[in-house]
């Protein structure tokens, strides 16, 4: 008889980073180790909207289900009924609250739970201070300057609506649209407007219109509620989406009084669901009347403009200058010859001036010529082998031939010596007229 076989029990890897295909986890062995860690985190605070309350009679627990306004993440809490009891405010579906808990990890079930000892409500104070907070920094970042805003198309073909579902919104922003201007068609996107799902969807529904090319303006549109309901509308993730939104978004938010923080970054704000079916079309009625109007004052104008025309062209035909052109050319022609003959007169003063000029001087030039006064019988003396002028009778020794130059040409003579003495002149007796010199 043979003793039975037992197999060796394998030897788990101590850390996760050495498992391995041939050395794995068993699933019990992982379930272990993240209870273990899980246990080991301390205590937490953790903020979200209550979804699901499950309160039984004669229980000592109670379980709710607290999920992320901004995410569609949640998670189970188990809480005390004392606790409920505790709180400064009763804990319902669709509450914010804050709650104080601690990490389980159920390894059985593989399922991760909170175990809360303290639930604190958000007051509506809190909540708004909140808001106020987040519309600084948003408003910080530029998200609400009027640069932003881009202008409403005129006559938008296509318009993107996201309402609620069956709601007095949409009756109110597709039929006061369509009274206004029939022609127009809408795109729209029913979703959650209210409540944990609102974000999201809005936010979704959004994208999805702004996507499509058709769609020339977008319309997020819901009736009035408390503030607590309109929370949705001024959370950070919608309103950093509709600040993103490419295409001209317009806020229909509640009533008038109602300003979440989506109506200030929207490109406009309509204080109703109503006023917004006015704003994002023409009303065809008007533009009719308006095109009336508007041909009228262009007939108007331009019959104005014709008669005022008309009239300006007969004054100037009843102008003399018109009616006999030829006046104007006689003033002009009488003025050409005026000018012409002025210029001629003056011409002809400017040359009687320059020729008396010319006369003058001529008589200057004539009575200091040389020739003049050889012509009134001087004479002038030179040596014919050089040329030079005799002028003592030492430049001419006797037998020195000269050249005579008279004023009508030259005669050949030869020095005979000095006289005795220089002739003498003595004045000229009265009314005798004393004869020229004689240069030897």
């Amino acid at each position: 008889m043979t003793e039975p076989t037992t197999t060796p029990r394998r030897r788990l890897p101590p850390r996760a980073l050495d498992t391995a295909p041939d050395a794995p986890w068993p699933v019990r062995h992982l379930s272990a180790r993240i209870a273990e860690y899980v246990h080991r985190m301390p205590g937490v605070w953790v903020e979200g909207q209550v979804v699901q309350l499950n309160r039984r009679p004669g229980t000592t627990l109670a379980f709710l289900t607290l999920r992320d306004t901004e995410a569609d993440v949640s998670l189970p809490v188990s809480v005390h009924v004392k606790v409920l009891d505790a709180a400064t405010a009763p804990v319902q579906e669709g509450a914010h609250v804050v709650v104080h808990a601690t990490p389980r990890f159920w390894a059985k079930r593989g399922t991760l739970q909170l175990e809360a000892d303290e639930i604190r409500p958000v007051g509506l104070g809190e909540l708004l201070a909140r808001i106020e907070h987040l519309k600084r920094v948003l408003a910080a970042e530029g998200l609400f300057d009027a640069s932003r805003k881009r202008p409403l198309p005129f006559l938008p073909h296509v318009v993107g609506l996201v309402c609620g579902r069956e709601s007095k919104a949409e009756h109110d922003v597709v039929v006061n649209a369509r009274a206004r201007w029939p022609q127009v068609r809408f795109e729209i996107r029913e979703v959650a407007v209210q409540g944990v799902a609102a974000v999201p969807e809005v936010s979704a529904a959004l994208r999805e219109l702004d996507a499509d090319p058709a769609v020339e303006v977008i319309v997020i549109a819901r009736g009035g509620g408390s503030v607590e309901d309109l929370l949705p509308f001024s959370n950070e993730a919608l309103v950093r989406a509709a600040a993103a939104c490419r295409t001209p978004l317009v806020s229909a938010i509640g009533h008038e009084t109602d300003s979440p923080l989506l109506d200030l970054v929207a490109d406009h704000r309509a204080s109703t669901p109503t006023d917004a079916g006015k704003r994002v079309v023409p009303d065809v009625g008007e533009e009719r009347a308006r095109l009336v109007q508007l041909r009228g004052r262009v007939r108007s104008a331009v019959s104005h403009r014709l008669h005022r025309e008309r009239d300006g062209l007969a004054a100037l035909r009843s102008r003399p200058v018109l009616a006999r052109p030829e006046l104007l050319l006689q003033g002009r022609h009488d003025d050409v010859e005026r000018l012409r003959a002025a210029a001629c007169r003056a011409l002809e003063d400017r040359i009687r001036a320059g020729h008396a000029e010319v006369s003058r001087l001529e008589a200057q030039v004539r009575a200091l010529s040389p020739a003049a006064t050889l012509e009134r019988g001087y004479a002038v003396v030179q040596r014919s082998e050089d040329g030079a002028v005799v002028r003592t009778p030492q430049d001419a020794p006797t037998g020195t031939p000269l050249r005579l130059r008279l004023a009508a040409g030259e005669l050949g003579a030869a020095s005979t010596g000095a006289p005795g003495a220089p002739p003498r002149f003595t004045e000229p007796r009265a009314g005798r007229r004393r004869p020229p010199a004689q240069e030897e």
